[in-house]
Formats: C-alpha cells, sequence, structure tokens
C-alpha cells in the first residue's frame, strides 16, 4: 500500500493508519477506538456506527495531499462529517493551543528582559482567541443551520454561501509565528524545547490547512446538496398542500353541485333549528319526504352532524351566520 492508493472498505485498518499515521487524527475525530486488530476499515466503522464512506472520503483526501482526485463519488453523511469536524474543533481549543501554550511557556526564557519572548507569547494568546472566535462561530452558527437542514427545515436568511464568503484560513498566523521564532527568536539555554514546540506548531498548521481543506472541499459541497434537497422538498411539500386544498375545494364544490335544490332548502331548514315536521309544513312535503332527503344529504356530504352541517352551510353561503340557531 502507498499514498498513491485510494483507501477501501475492504483495507485493514491497521495498513491504512501505518500507511500514514496522520490519519490517527481522522480516526480519533470521527470517534473510532484503537485496538481494532485485522479487522477491516468497513467493520472497524461499522462496530461504532461511522458512516464508512464518509471516513474514507476524509482519509483520501488528506492522504491524497487535499487532491480534488480523491474527492467522493458517492454521497457522504453530513451528519457524521460534522461530528468530525465538532471533534476536530475540540481537539485544537482544548488540547493541541494550550499544550502549545504551556511548552512554549516552557520553552521562553522568562528570567532575561527580551522584548521578543513577550511579544511570542502575546502574539500566540491573541491568534488562539480568533481560532477560538472562529470555530464557535461554526459551532454556534453554521453546524446549527445544517442541523436544522438534516431536520428538513430551511433559514430563508442564511446558506452556506454565506459561511464560504467569510471562511478565512486560520493557519496563516500561525505561519506568521512559527516564522518570527524561526528568525528572530534569541539562542537559548532551552533551544530543544524551543525547537520541540517549533516541530508542533508545524505539525498544527499542518493540521489546520488540512480541516479547511475538509471544509471547503467536503463539508461545503456535502451542504450545497442538502440544501437543494430540503429546498425540493419543501417545494414539493407547498405543492402537494395547494394541489390537494385544490381538489378539497373542487370536491366540496362538486358536493354543492350534486345537491338538488329541494335538498339546499332542507340543508337551510336544518341548521335554523327548525324540527322535520316544521320543515314538511314549511315545504309542503311529508315528514317522510324530509327523512329521506336528510339522509341523502349526508350520504352526499359525508356530513352527520348538525353542528358540521352548519359550518358546511355557512361556508358555502346557504345560509347567513345570522340566520342560524345557536345551539345547534
Amino acid at each position: 500500500m502507498s499514498k498513491k492508493h485510494l483507501y477501501s472498505p475492504t483495507d485493514k485498518m491497521s495498513d491504512i493508519i501505518c500507511d500514514n499515521y496522520s490519519l490517527l487524527q481522522v480516526m480519533s475525530r470521527f470517534g473510532l477506538p484503537l485496538g481494532f486488530g485485522d479487522y477491516s476499515v468497513e467493520e472497524v466503522c461499522k462496530s461504532s456506527q461511522v458512516d464508512c464512506n464518509t471516513f474514507l472520503a476524509v482519509a483520501n483526501f488528506i492522504n491524497k495531499g487535499h487532491s480534488r482526485s480523491s474527492l467522493p463519488q458517492t454521497d457522504i453523511s453530513v451528519e457524521t462529517l460534522m461530528i468530525y469536524l465538532k471533534n476536530a474543533h475540540h481537539y485544537f481549543l482544548d488540547f493541541q493551543l494550550p499544550t502549545i501554550r504551556r511548552k512554549l511557556l516552557e520553552a521562553i526564557d522568562c528570567s532575561t528582559d527580551n522584548e521578543i519572548t513577550f511579544l511570542i507569547l502575546k502574539f500566540f494568546d491573541v491568534y488562539v482567541q480568533e481560532v477560538r472566535n472562529h470555530m464557535n462561530y461554526e459551532d454556534q452558527y453554521v453546524f446549527t443551520y445544517v442541523d436544522n437542514l438534516l431536520k428538513g427545515q430551511k433559514d430563508e436568511n442564511y446558506n452556506i454561501k454565506m459561511f464560504v464568503s467569510h471562511h478565512d484560513h486560520i493557519d496563516e498566523k500561525l505561519t506568521e509565528l512559527k516564522n518570527s521564532i524561526i528568525k528572530y527568536y534569541p539562542d537559548s539555554k532551552k533551544a530543544y524545547m524551543m525547537n520541540a514546540v517549533l516541530f508542533d506548531i508545524f505539525n498544527c498548521e499542518k493540521d489546520l490547512v488540512s480541516h479547511n481543506a475538509v471544509e471547503d472541499h467536503l463539508f461545503v459541497p456535502a451542504v450545497l446538496q442538502l440544501e437543494e434537497e430540503v429546498k425540493k422538498n419543501l417545494d414539493n411539500h407547498n405543492t402537494s398542500n395547494k394541489v390537494q386544498k385544490a381538489i378539497e375545494k373542487e370536491e366540496s364544490l362538486s358536493r354543492q353541485d350534486d345537491l338538488s335544490q329541494r335538498e339546499k332548502e332542507i340543508i337551510c331548514c336544518v341548521v335554523k333549528g327548525m324540527s322535520n315536521k316544521e320543515i314538511a309544513e314549511n315545504l309542503f312535503i311529508s315528514v317522510h319526504t324530509v327523512i329521506t332527503h336528510r339522509r341523502n344529504i349526508a350520504r352526499k356530504l359525508q356530513i352527520h352532524s348538525p353542528t358540521l352541517l352548519t359550518v358546511y352551510a355557512i361556508v358555502n353561503k346557504l345560509v347567513d351566520i345570522s340566520e342560524v340557531k345557536v345551539g345547534i
């Protein structure tokens, strides 16, 4: 196996880690534990309920140096990819950057009155705050927006392209810090410790570049596709509702058209509170005929209570609401 090889579900997880040890970070951010023996990538992912296609999409993308040729041809899980990104944020903010700061403090010779040492530490703290602001924004707004998309809800005032337009690359200032130390930090008795800090900064810089690339080339396109799907579903739902309402209106009109003039007269009498005998006397027909008409009305309209018949009569303008007897 080599780094030119695209990893597949049947590859052993141990083989791809030995092929590229930086994928250990990818594993941990997907929540995949060590101790997987000789199990395949697919088996390890399945045991931890991680979408295998999404894991391989990120692993291959990073392994191929963020090459577009390694981008997946099949859909990936936006939900699984968000878990990866959230865990990456947690790693940077709560582990990697604080660890670098502790090592930096230990390596800097604070006993000397040197402005460079003070500026380096200050520069690092300002940088960490910028990273925190950047990632907190994604956690609170971008991921919340995508969570709602996954629920089928679309915020009309926001879209993923707005995130792209403000997505600055937070690795750039770390490069400046690294260069400042290399070029201007005076030699000290703890040079080996400072070199170790620089090594960590180089790794952090590389890691942040990969993080940004995954967001730009995997996460954003996946969310764009999700936005289209949600929009299509909502449009279809709205269209379906309009069609259903039109059908119901047409059926209502059709049912009304099916009523004879005599049946409409009887409906008016019923909602005015008249008894069958009173209706018969008012329309000069027998009580039996009134009962027969009322049965036909109930069958045609599928309405079996005076209350609903009253609502029907008002909606279809057979009577004025002022004519309705209270208590019907």
